[in-house]
């Protein structure tokens, strides 16, 4: 259970319509524009929606900074059902990955400047998300060294490494660019690092961030049928009745007989 609460300069939650999603695909085309020069069709399609992330089973994490409400940081997250993660479609999953739910991180990209937890709260907010979800495995793939040693200290395993190393395969929804391949257990995640007393236990598990909002509010065409099937005037109204009606059923009921 969280035994602190911490406030953030930033607050994440996912993006509910069609402006918060295209703010999230700026940030993408501003944090990935350098590392594609030589691929400008992909980079242009990064700020625009694609059809992943309008798709069912997609959610789509928005990081927006408190300060001045700017979209800083996102994240999407696939998961396997209606349709197959992309990276399957690249490589061939392990079984003990392929025989139960699981979920690929794309598309994760922050501005840069911004507040150095972003990242750290985003990898947790996909990993509640996935709680949520009944998500077993989170796969993620990374295109250089440093972002392997980032994502390994956040509890990500490689999982095309062998005796000979880490290798790569190219992804083909991310420009046929080669990635490492990560995989994180989302069951396990809390055990694991509460066992090998990690550094980021206390951020992860024991402390509560309000400013992580996954859940959306009841959608707004429900509200006015709630609000009139609970009027109070109505309720009054039924309150009144209730116990008037209760005592007529109460008279009209014809004594017991009993028969010898």
């Amino acid at each position: 259970m969280p035994t602190a609460t911490a406030s953030l300069s930033f607050s994440i939650g996912i993006a509910r319509d069609l402006p918060t999603l295209r703010q999230a695909c700026a940030v993408r085309a501003l944090a990935y524009g350098h590392h594609l020069g030589d691929q400008p069709g992909l980079a242009r399609s990064l700020a625009e929606p694609d059809d992943t992330d309008l798709a069912p089973g997609t959610a789509v994490l928005v990081c927006r900074d408190k300060a001045d409400g700017r979209v800083i940081g996102t994240a999407r997250i696939q998961r396997n059902h209606p349709r197959p993660l992309p990276i399957e479609g690249c490589i061939e999953l392990p079984p003990a990955l392929a025989d139960h739910a699981r979920a690929e991180i794309t598309r994760l990209a922050i501005l840069p400047g911004a507040d150095s937890l972003v990242r750290p709260m985003l990898v947790k907010a996909c990993w509640m998300y996935a709680v949520a979800a009944q998500i077993r495995t989170l796969v993620i793939g990374a295109r250089s060294a440093s972002l392997v040693r980032i994502y390994k200290g956040l509890g990500f395993h490689d999982l095309l490494a062998d005796a000979e190393g880490s290798r790569q395969v190219p992804l083909s929804h991310a420009g046929g660019l080669p990635h490492h391949i990560l995989a994180f257990d989302v069951v396990s995640a809390e055990r694991h690092w509460h066992a090998s007393r990690h550094a980021l236990y206390g951020l992860m598990v024991e402390t509560w961030h309000p400013d992580l909002q996954l859940i959306a509010d009841p959608v707004p065409a429900l509200r006015p049928a709630v609000q009139a099937r609970f009027r109070p005037a109505a309720a009054s109204r039924l309150h009144r009745q209730l116990p008037a009606a209760g005592l007529r059923r109460r008279r009209a009921a014809p004594p017991a007989t009993v028969h010898a």
